[in-house]
């Protein structure tokens, strides 16, 4: 982590690096970005939802509802260019260690590096995604009225 900063710290950081190039006017999105930014908060909604929700799960389900937020970050930034796609890149950086964690006891060698996140670290993980899709979905609200297609979890299924 850039500094010793958690992952919702960095995530708040980028935010408002966004926020403040929103309100001066140089957040530039084409309007396929905006429908794609849209599309991504809808996405990262539906993976990450209510803290009292998140908070009932299993942590191997909070894990897996992580990835999923964290992949759904990259197929954005694979989809654009520019400032969508910076911004995308470095909010999947920032939750980079969502990767090195696990849910599932094993012995130092079979862990491969992994380690067990702690309640606070899913916490702040979830609300650094819920930070995501908010911004996401306020910073394009001047685009056209296009609708993105919700995006639902289904049971056995976890399409992106």
């Amino acid at each position: 982590m850039p500094g010793g900063m958690g992952i919702g710290a960095q995530v708040a950081a980028l935010t408002a690096q966004v926020e403040r190039q929103t309100r001066a006017g140089q957040w530039e999105l084409s309007e396929a970005d905006i429908v794609l930014a849209r599309d991504t908060a809808t996405r990262l909604g539906a993976f990450v939802g209510a803290a009292a929700v998140q908070e009932a799960l299993p942590g191997i389900e909070r894990l897996e509802y992580l990835r999923e937020a964290l992949a759904v970050l990259a197929v954005g930034t694979a989809h654009t260019h520019g400032q969508l796609a910076w911004f995308l890149g470095r909010a999947a950086t920032a939750l980079a260690p969502v990767l090195q964690w696990r849910a599932l006891t094993a012995d130092r060698e079979q862990a491969l590096g992994t380690v067990v996140p702690s309640l606070e670290e899913f916490t702040d993980a979830e609300n650094a995604i819920r930070r995501l899709e908010a911004v996401l979905a306020r910073t394009t609200t001047h685009g056209p009225a296009t609708e993105a297609a919700p995006a639902r979890i289904r049971a056995g299924s976890r399409d992106l």
